[in-house]
């Protein structure tokens, strides 16, 4: 699925499921919440907390994928309401981050300490 098919897919739920977006401030608050509970299993997974009770890497990795998910469905939520074509912003994004970083990585001796 491309990203302008997953933004008209969500769009189509939204209208089918959702009835209407919620508002732009409800959204950004949803978006915050789902980035929180990405952040806790993070946080279990590669940070210094545990899980109250044991879980597969299988399970883990399965509620990652899901809390990924749900953030990418408000983001795309987000953008549809204000007439963002993801596309067209990723894009420009990637080519404003190459401009700008294009040696910025390569030069930094923190992520390469041989130089």
């Amino acid at each position: 699925m491309t990203i302008a098919e997953a933004q008209k897919k969500i769009d189509d739920w939204i209208k089918s499921y959702g009835i209407r977006y919620f508002n732009e401030m409800t959204n950004m608050v949803l978006l915050t919440e789902e980035i929180g509970e990405l952040s806790r299993l993070m946080a279990r997974t590669y940070g210094e907390q545990s899980f109250k009770k044991p879980i597969s890497e299988e399970e883990v990795k399965e509620k990652i994928s899901d809390e990924v998910a749900d953030v990418f469905f408000v983001l795309t939520c987000l953008a549809n309401q204000m007439g963002i074509d993801l596309t067209q912003a990723i894009e420009k994004n990637l080519e404003k981050k190459t401009q700008r970083d294009q040696n910025r990585h390569k030069q930094n001796k923190k992520l390469n300490p041989g130089q």
